[in-house]
């Protein structure tokens, strides 16, 4: 039985395009069509531009007929997490503070998939601010997660994954400070890519402050689609250095080999991990195994100290940001906040001293551990996808929360790339791992997500359950 168009991935979507055998208008009327079938199930989408993306859609055709040279992506549609900036509409960081925040530019990764040749299809919906791992929020709404009814979508991506996961869209944006593009990938059961720092250039045209510093070392923007292959087009199709980003460069996208060694992680200190995760860990362990690399279980070195410095480079901002916290975001986030300790923390000079210095010691730690293990697979979360609201229900369930994503938090805090990649489903949610490398070694960290997308296979598009 042959597919819809919105069943298909971004990278089949374009060659079908380029080709001729389809249009983009045809495509962005099936994925149209997608949306009004099952958004007001889940709310992952929360602003559309029909209007915009027929028309954009009319002038890629055209251009396809004219026989000029096509993106990667060209006709694609894409969706955007509503805190990067699309040029017309209203960043608005799922904050009601935000609501009327209408922009003239585009982000540079909107930019960098607009001239790829992709259609802006709509933004997708984020807890306010992003500062939590759960998408509530106050102004658009909660997203529920496409497997489960009820279920987080996880954040702060959460939005972009469970619109990718239900076929509204085949590929889009969002970013991660402490896991925002692994989390939602991991509970929607698709695949995603958070790049080295300086890989992709961050920022918008339209933010009224400069850049905290915590932002300036962990945050990244990166790509969610159902493929490894999707993740690596558009991966390369938003790299490089831009202007209006100090800190991103030009690097090649293939390295020097590495040994095909891999350091394990089924369930990784510092709290309980589920059967059925460090099960899903260890699936991806014999797909690599039986692809001939070298697989062992193993410890890997500062991992809580990797975890505590993350924890106080963020309470460093959230101790500075407190008070603007309190005016932007909704009750939830603020009870996340709170619970968590959030800007009650305060630092001395000292203090950030030996922060900055302790975060030396594990990035010269980890690089040294990389040489020998150039590639580490471990949980995303270390337990399934959590109802909606367990977060803010006492101090106790936050942190549960806060130690289920604890293996995510490394990557930031050191810069390095990491790949996420389902491994299966377990009483009706996907399951699934992440893939880390060394800096700027985001090919080895997909072609081993790959590996084990091929052994697994892709889990969606689904259609959303109760």
């Amino acid at each position: 039985m042959s597919k819809e168009l919105w069943q298909e991935s971004a990278t089949t979507l374009a060659k079908k395009i380029k080709s001729g055998e389809t249009t983009s208008r045809d495509v962005i009327e099936s994925h149209l069509g997608r949306i009004e079938d099952v958004n007001k199930s889940i709310n992952a989408i929360v602003e559309i531009y029909p209007d915009d993306v027929r028309r954009n859609a009319d002038a890629a055709d055209a251009v396809q007929k004219s026989g000029a040279p096509l993106g990667a992506l060209h006709g694609v549609p894409f969706t955007v997490k509503v805190n990067l900036d699309l040029a017309g509409h209203a960043t608005t960081q799922g904050s009601v503070a935000l609501k009327d925040n209408v922009v003239s530019g585009n982000a540079p990764v909107v930019e960098r998939m607009l001239e790829a040749g992709g259609v802006a299809l709509g933004h997708t919906n984020m807890p306010d601010l992003g500062l939590r791992i759960n998408t509530q929020s106050a102004l658009h709404g909660d997203t529920h997660n496409p497997w489960r009814r009820g279920v987080t979508a996880a954040g702060s991506s959460g939005g972009e994954a469970a619109a990718i996961s239900s076929g509204m869209s085949p590929i889009g944006l969002g970013n991660d400070i402490g896991g925002s593009l692994r989390n939602p990938a991991y509970a929607c059961g698709i695949a995603s890519i958070k790049p080295s720092r300086g890989r992709v250039p961050g920022g918008n045209p339209s933010d009224p402050y400069p850049m905290n510093l915590n932002a300036q070392i962990m945050l990244v923007d990166g790509v969610l689609a159902r493929t490894v292959e999707d993740v690596r087009t558009g991966l390369e199709a938003i790299m490089g250095a831009h202007p209006s980003d100090p800190i991103s460069i030009s690097a090649p996208f293939r390295g020097t080999p590495v040994p095909k060694r891999v350091a394990l992680v089924p369930e990784p200190i510092g709290g309980s991990t589920h059967p059925d995760v460090a099960e899903g860990v260890r699936i991806a362990g014999r797909a690599l195994s039986a692809a001939g690399y070298e697989v062992e279980e193993i410890e890997i070195p500062m991992l809580s100290a990797a975890y505590s410095n993350w924890g106080q480079l963020m309470m460093q901002n959230s101790d500075q940001n407190y008070e603007i916290f309190k005016s932007a975001i909704g009750e939830g986030g603020m009870r996340f906040l709170d619970l968590t300790g959030a800007g009650h923390v305060p630092m001395t000079t000292a203090d950030l001293h030996e922060m900055h210095n302790t975060r030396h010691t594990i990035a010269k730690t980890w690089r040294k551990f990389m040489s020998q293990y150039p590639l580490i697979v471990g949980p995303t979360w270390t337990q399934p996808p959590f109802e909606h609201d367990f977060d803010t229900k006492d101090t106790e369930s936050a942190w549960a929360v806060i130690e289920m994503y604890r293996f995510v938090l490394p990557a930031n805090l050191l810069g390095l790339p990491a790949a996420c990649v389902a491994t299966g489903v377990a009483n009706g949610l996907p399951t699934g791992v992440q893939v880390m490398g060394d800096m700027f070694r985001e090919d080895v960290c997909l072609d081993a997500a790959e590996v084990i997308e091929s052994a697994v296979g892709v889990l969606t598009p689904i259609d959303p359950r109760n």
